[in-house]
């Protein structure tokens, strides 16, 4: 007696409703990620046992490299923009559209007004080295006034006056250096701000 053949039929799977699911998660998260913004140089935080999150929006970050140059950056670009513009309109300086593109494209800023133009007019590589060189936000009072450190900030709280602020420093930089930022922030009244440190477990002996 013959076997008797049973007929295979084709597994087909419909893959478009799980394709339909891919493209929602990941425009779901594209649309909800903050992304960081690029750093002109590396900073290692010191360690601490603080839960403490920052703020990822309206927050006003203040870097500080293991030498004491001082960067800042802000996550709202219109906001960033606006603080550009006063600046440049206190201190005389000229910024047109293509130098208002550099500066939003270098994420955060970091060069004194009176080098600031020049600056900008740079190919992005040069800017990168520059910025490393001859950057650092000058914390010294102009006649005895405010400082361009005190300025951006009165600056950046005038684009968005629910800003916070945030000083990321190297574990290396000189206390000094943190000392006078501090000093400055209280003479605005700035009294209230975020140290960024790495979390480190609490462990018990």
């Amino acid at each position: 007696m013959g076997k008797v053949k049973i007929k295979k039929a084709d597994i087909w799977i419909d893959m478009t409703p799980m394709s339909d699911v891919m493209v929602l998660l990941l425009t779901f998260f594209m649309m909800s990620s903050t992304f960081m913004k690029k750093e002109p140089t590396t900073v290692t935080t010191p360690m601490s046992v603080s839960e403490i999150k920052v703020p990822e929006t309206n927050v006003l970050n203040i870097l500080v490299d293991s030498i004491g140059r001082i960067y800042m950056g802000m996550d709202n670009e219109h906001h960033s923009v606006e603080a550009l513009l006063s600046m440049a309109g206190q201190y005389g300086v000229s910024i047109n559209p293509l130098q208002r593109t550099a500066f939003l494209e270098d994420g955060m800023w970091g060069m004194p007004m009176d080098k600031l133009e020049a600056y900008l007019n740079l190919d992005p590589d040069a800017r990168n080295l520059a910025i490393k060189q001859q950057g650092g936000i000058p914390l010294d009072s102009i006649d005895g006034g405010e400082s361009e450190f005190q300025m951006w900030v009165k600056e950046a709280r005038n684009a968005n006056d629910e800003i916070k602020v945030a000083i990321k420093a190297d574990q290396n930089t000189p206390y000094k250096v943190i000392k006078k930022i501090m000093g400055e922030l209280r003479d605005m009244n700035e009294n209230r701000y975020y140290l960024i440190t790495s979390y480190k477990a609490n462990q018990e002996d």
